[in-house]
């Protein structure tokens, strides 16, 4: 139904009411439909032109409302616009800016900023054509009124929006256009405008500071494409240098200079226009003025500049100006040195770009001279200084503050990482230096001073980086020192410092250099003990424990050769550590359960790499498993009766966790250790026994699958062939009122059998050959057929339950089970074991086959799709030959020829799509695999049955069949592709 017209007499007042954002639900509903009426009318809008130029309304929400129906039809109906209505936009805005002049007070912000948009989208669309004099009408009417001169400001900095500013995206069209009205610009107007930008910075810098402000930003972001001689003259610099005077108006000279300083230019004009900008701020003494803040950021604007100079310089060989430029640099190094530090840390992290990329220009160059290894070490000796904590870090509630210092730290690690590159000695050195002086008086240092040099020698770790971590082997003089840096730290004692921050760092150290244990492995039960007792994983400090707790399982991995002395001992001293702690008990434990995951890592570690036979380890291993059984089996007894939700789900968290401990011990085990070899297949056997009632209890059925689930993908590895006996019955409990999820949980679980048993066959020196085969066939396809079926059954029944239209949750979940039920599948099919889906029925293998066919044509998901014509293609591999399944070659011809091409035909199949394209790939080799097992007759086939049943002219199905005769299956590819993008045509 086409739109009314409305009247240009008046708007509707009712409709406006519902403007105010305290108006109610109707009266808003109705201002919403009405602006959608002004919007689409072709000239309803009118009636907002006049309200605007007649200045009709005083109520701020009807003014916006109007500027924003204003603006959408200059947006986006600009070009229907007849002459006549787009003068009248023209003339609108002009009378209403002649309105601001007179209006004694100024319009609200967001009222101004709408009309600069406005402002801005018509110079966009009419600058070029209809208003080439768009500037010079907005300066004769607004001249020096500070309310026009507002709103000309505001529209400048709208127009660098629209056309300038590389952040928006824009249409080659819309870049081609900007490109026009810039370079129309730059010849007509911008000299003009730059004079008035420096009328308005000289008349408005005492009266009206907050404009002069506006106006060195509009200078700032159009500095960037405009002619830089326009700007960067004595006249204007020396206006600018006035400002920096002026407290308010600091920052913003500030930052206008700097855009200076940062426009893209010819490196040696570049360095010229710093140098006498540097000149000149130093001669007027800006660079010694106390709030270091506004002008921290312009010195690293100019110091990045200036290396940017000499890089370009120094690369295109001119060698005199290079050596000039980089003595202008050199000459800003004392200033950066001052800034970096700083004790205002925002001050200091403004010169990190600078400072970073100085270091770069030194590591470039062959030979240092003296002024430069001096440099070098100032810099270093003001990082050490600055990743110092203060006394106001909040270690125990950390905050924005906080945070910033933690991100400040990265930055000067980056400057720790470059001064390594530039002099690894002299780093080590320094560290060295600094480091031994703190530890010797460790006890009467401050934490500050301990934590920081602890942490530099952690910091070298990466900053002089090794292969593999082996800082102990190779360059003598790097080795010696951190050799002695290291026993100095593991003996000196400083691992009993009371604070927080220097216990981690200690740990942290001793982890990063965990090799220095092969070395001097006298010091290992020392640093043992420090892991477990109240430094460690006894500490006070919750914090201190959960990382000690990870720590010492990465240092126990690394060093378990050098354990098998301490084993029954360490496995004593945590042995509280590794209780199951139940809900009932009420006293807080020590780890919590993430936690106690490492702890018992740590401890399968332990036992499993100890020296000793199969029986200690097998003894070790059930003494350490048998407590959580134990508790398991009571927790699960209680669960079964209890009543209350809440106590229910506390109680299957508990069960979970202890299933995740027994599978977390499991980590340990490896190809030479096997649990086998351990003699540790028992023990897991009887977990499996006690952990797998849990599937048939009647309550938090979720929480207690995914465990036992997880469990069980943990012991397909680790007892291999041992494990099948349990599946069936886990299968079953676990197929029984299953949602997707679960389902599609389940699905890798039986996957993971197939593709395991398959790895046991590689594993033993075979192909998959006959002798594999046979492994495979004895091992699990007994298993597979009897959990076929059911497994299918369960998918097919979850994918046929009716859901809503619009629940795209639940189409999401059915998408992901179909994907997981092809995927299983393809497995099957693709593992040797054919004959799990051959001994199913025919009936059963008839409706499989349906829904690989509806997969592969019916559902427009090209993962899915690939996946099934994958297993077409292996099906037509193992039963489509003479001598295949009885009735196979039918089913080819009548539904998997015919998925060929009628899947690619498909409104959905987007040949565009490189998924989708992946699947016509699929497709083509499964008609070739057809062509190589059914040889002519399919060939024949094509030719005078199916092709003609699509309507394939005979010259395209020759020329169709002779390609798939053609051993290259690339050109069957190509052709396929072209075939089908022919056909959709």
């Amino acid at each position: 139904m086409a739109c009314q017209s409305v009247s240009i007499i008046d708007m509707d007042e009712q409709a406006l009411l519902g403007l105010n954002p305290n108006a109610d639900a109707c009266y808003r509903q109705r201002a919403i439909a009405y602006f959608e009426q002004l919007k689409e009318s072709h000239d309803a809008w009118e009636v907002c032109a006049e309200a605007l130029a007649k200045s009709v309304y005083s109520d701020d929400h009807v003014k916006f409302f109007c500027f924003q129906v204003l603006e959408h039809q200059i947006k986006y109906r600009h070009g229907s616009l007849n002459a006549a209505q787009q003068q009248l936009i023209r003339e609108t805005l002009m009378k209403w800016l002649q309105c601001q002049l007179m209006n004694t007070q100024a319009e609200k912000p967001f009222i101004r900023n709408k009309a600069a948009q406005v402002f801005a989208l018509t110079f966009v669309m009419e600058y070029l054509t209809h208003w080439p004099k768009f500037f010079f009408d907005i300066l004769s009417l607004v001249g020096l009124n500070p309310h026009g001169v507002d709103i000309y400001l505001r529209t400048l900095m709208a127009i660098d929006a629209e056309v300038v500013d590389r952040d928006i995206v824009h249409t080659a069209e819309e870049v081609r256009r900007n490109t026009l009205i810039k370079d129309n610009m730059r010849e007509h107007v911008i000299p003009s405008l730059v004079e008035s930008w420096y009328q308005i910075l000289g008349a408005y810098q005492q009266s009206h500071p907050e404009i002069t402000c506006q106006c060195l930003e509009v200078v700032g972001a159009y500095v960037s494409w405009i002619d830089l001689n326009l700007i960067a003259n004595d006249r204007f610099v020396n206006l600018l240098l006035s400002q920096m005077c002026v407290e308010d108006l600091r920052e913003e000279a500030c930052d206008c200079l700097f855009e200076i300083v940062n426009k893209g230019m010819d490196p040696t004009d570049k360095t010229k226009l710093i140098e006498s900008l540097c000149q000149v701020l130093q001669s007027a003494g800006f660079f010694n003025v106390e709030n270091c803040l506004l002008f921290s950021r312009l010195v690293n604007g100019m110091g990045q500049s200036l290396v940017l100079s000499w890089t370009k310089l120094a690369k295109s060989g001119d060698v005199k100006v290079a050596a000039e430029t980089l003595r202008a640099l050199e000459a800003k190094v004392p200033l950066l040195i001052k800034l970096l530090v700083h004790e205002d840390d925002d001050i200091s992290a403004n010169i990190v770009g600078f400072c970073y990329d100085y270091l770069h220009v030194l590591k470039q160059l062959p030979l240092l001279t003296d002024q430069q290894k001096a440099n070098v070490e100032a810099i270093m000796l003001a990082v050490m200084k600055k990743l110092t904590y203060d006394d106001e870090y909040n270690f125990d509630n950390e905050g924005e503050d906080e945070a910033m210092f933690v991100e400040y730290r990265k930055q000067l690690k980056m400057l720790l990482d470059r001064l390594a590159q530039v002099s690894p000695e002299l780093l080590l050195e320094a560290v060295r230096r600094v480091f031994s002086s703190t530890m010797q008086t460790w006890q009467t240092a401050s934490f500050m001073e301990v934590e920081v040099a602890i942490r530099l020698l952690y910091m070298l770790g990466e900053a002089l980086p090794a292969s593999h971590g082996a800082h102990f082997s190779g360059d003598t003089a790097k080795t010696s020192t951190l050799q002695d840096m290291m026993r100095t730290l593991v003996s000196c004692g400083v691992s009993s410092y009371q604070h927080t921050s220097v216990v981690l760092e200690f740990f942290e150290t001793v982890v990063r250099y965990d090799k220095f244990f092969l070395v001097e492995p006298q010091h290992i039960p020392n640093v043992l003990m420090a892991f477990l007792d109240h430094r460690g994983l006894r500490h006070s400090s919750p914090k201190v424990r959960s990382r000690v707790a990870y720590l010492f399982s990465r240092f126990v991995k690394t060093l378990h050769k050098h354990m098998n002395a301490f084993i029954e001992d360490i496995l004593t001293r945590i042995q509280d550590l590794l209780e199951l702690v139940p809900p009932e008990n009420g006293v807080p434990a020590l780890l919590t359960s993430d936690d106690q995951l490492f702890v018992f890592e740590t401890a399968g570690v332990l036992v499993v790499n100890g020296e000793g036979p199969a029986e200690r380890k097998q003894a070790l291993m059930r003494s350490l498993l048998m407590p959580l059984t134990d508790a398991f089996r009571l927790l699960l007894a209680k669960l079964a009766t209890e009543r209350e939700e809440e106590r229910q789900a506390v109680l299957a968290d508990c069960l979970s966790h202890a299933v995740g401990f027994a599978s977390r011990t499991s980590k340990a085990f490896s190809n030479k250790q096997t649990v086998k070899h351990c003699g540790c297949t028992e023990v897991y056997r009887d977990c499996l026994q006690t952990f797998l009632p849990a599937l048939s209890c009647p309550v938090q059925r979720g929480a207690l699958r995914s465990a036992v689930r997880s469990f069980l993908h943990r012991m397909i590895i680790c007892l291999e062939e041992e494990v099948l006996p349990f599946i069936p019955a886990a299968s079953e409990h676990m197929l029984k009122d299953c949602e997707p999820k679960d389902l599609q949980e389940f699905i890798p679980l039986i996957s993971q059998i197939t593709a395991n048993q398959v790895l046991v066959s590689f594993s033993l020196g075979c192909s998959l050959d006959a002798l594999s085969v046979l492994y495979l066939q004895s091992q699990v396809s007994p298993f597979l057929q009897q959990v076929f079926m059911p497994l299918v059954l369960a998918i097919f029944e979850v994918l046929g339950r009716p859901a809503e239209d619009n629940d795209q949750a639940a189409a999401l979940e059915k998408q992901m089970l179909r994907r997981s039920y092809f995927t299983f599948i393809q497995t099957i099919a693709s593992s040797g074991m054919n004959e799990v889906m051959a001994s199913q029925g025919v009936e059963n293998i008839e409706r499989v086959l349906f829904t690989i066919i509806q997969g592969a044509v019916d559902f427009p998901d090209p993962i899915a799709q690939k996946t099934c014509f994958i297993i077409l293609s292996k099906l037509v591999e193992l039963w489509g030959a003479k001598d295949g399944m009885v009735g196979f070659p039918d089913f080819i011809y009548k539904h998997i020829v015919p998925a060929c091409f009628l899947a690619p035909l498909k409104p959905t199949f987007d040949l565009t799509d490189a998924q989708t394209v992946l699947t016509l790939s699929e497709c083509a080799l499964t008609l070739k695999m057809i062509h190589h097992k059914r040889g002519h007759e399919f060939i024949q086939y094509l030719q005078t049955e199916y092709l003609p049943s699509l309507q394939v002219s005979p010259e395209i199905t020759q020329e169709l069949c002779q390609v798939l005769q053609q051993p290259d299956v690339k050109v069957l590819k190509n052709y396929i592709k072209a075939f089908f993008q022919q056909a959709k045509l």
